[in-house]
């Protein structure tokens, strides 16, 4: 039997009018300004599929500051809880990749699973939660030893991961199952699923741990899901083939890959606000710590693009690599 490929695209492309509408967006460039807060990001880390590298963006000048080469067709990413480390999944290799922030080097490779994608890191003491996409589990990894501990069968190819701030509970966006697996942190036991709309790629907890969303790729909607009662409250519509999602000062942003462009609506009334124009096919999305910037990583546009939270407006793109996925939290 054929693999699947490890993503939330078919294989339908977008029509030439959609790739004409989007070149007249992006023709004008847009001048990179590092904004002046604090307690911004200061650097993204962006994983390039095809291009088999991480591009390491200085968000302070908008250049790309190095590029790190990962062999197997990187695509997932989280951080250490210091920022000293960027874990990425290497699907291809069957690899997880430990790059050292500072050197900007290659730690270590280890073999995880036989397909891993989504990544997410415990915030408390560090343990490396990767979905493998063909053995339908979620392994843990010891950030000490870097071996795998345990591992929980969860539903069919499982491709976004979340923590929950308080390290209690992880989620599993089960994509072939459409649900939304619960996992006990502590036991790395599933403790419960919820129903999604079609085929959920990236999930995403709220600063609260009240509420995940996540993007369901086949119906072009997000599930919004009440964690403490553990129900779906309802579906959201977006774009065409959405992908993952941001959520920050009481909005909701949500990448759509085949409408070049992201989605944003009212984190409590569910309402939509605006429609984003983007970079052709956005993909991995985080918002700025400082709540002021939302990030998306534009696959087609090579580009890693800055969206103003309060204008809804973009307002900045920096070249990266080939192919730019971000699938995962890339911001330190």
């Amino acid at each position: 039997m054929p693999r699947r490929p490890l993503s939330g695209r078919p294989t339908a492309r977008p029509s030439a009018g959609q790739f004409l509408l989007l070149l007249g967006i992006i023709s004008a460039a847009l001048a990179f300004e590092p904004l002046s807060a604090s307690e911004r990001a200061r650097t993204a880390y962006v994983t390039n599929q095809p291009d088999d590298s991480l591009s390491i963006v200085d968000l302070e000048t908008g250049k790309t500051a190095a590029t790190v080469a990962i062999p197997g067709r990187p695509a997932g990413v989280a951080l250490s809880p210091d920022g000293a480390r960027v874990y990425v999944t290497a699907p291809e290799a069957k690899e997880l990749a430990v790059v050292d922030a500072e050197s900007r080097t290659v730690l270590q490779r280890v073999k995880v699973g036989q397909g891993p994608l989504g990544i997410a890191v415990h915030p408390k003491d560090g343990r490396i939660f990767v979905a493998d996409w063909y053995e339908h589990r979620l392994f843990a990894v010891d950030p000490a030893t870097l071996q795998v501990t345990a591992s929980v069968a969860v539903g069919q190819s499982p491709s976004g991961v979340a923590v929950t701030a308080d390290g209690a509970l992880i989620l599993t966006a089960d994509r072939d199952s459409d649900q939304v697996s619960f996992i006990d942190a502590a036991t790395l036991t599933v403790t419960g699923t919820v129903k999604t709309g079609g085929r959920p790629f990236g999930v995403t907890i709220d600063a609260a741990g009240e509420r995940a969303y996540t993007a369901n790729v086949k119906t072009d909607d997000v599930t919004v899901i009440d964690l403490r009662g553990r129900k779906a409250l309802g579906n959201v519509k977006v774009g065409h083939r959405p992908y993952a999602v941001a959520v920050t000062a009481g909005k909701v942003f949500v990448t759509n890959q085949y409408a070049g462009s992201v989605s944003v609506f009212d984190a409590a009334s569910l309402a939509p606000l605006k429609t984003v124009p983007t970079g052709g096919y956005p993909e991995g999305i985080e918002a700025d710590r400082d709540g002021r910037s939302v990030y998306v990583a534009c696959w087609d546009a090579n580009t890693l693009e800055r969206i103003d939270v309060e204008t809804l407006k973009v307002t900045g793109q920096i070249a990266v690599g080939e192919g730019p996925r971000a699938f995962g939290k890339f911001l330190h």
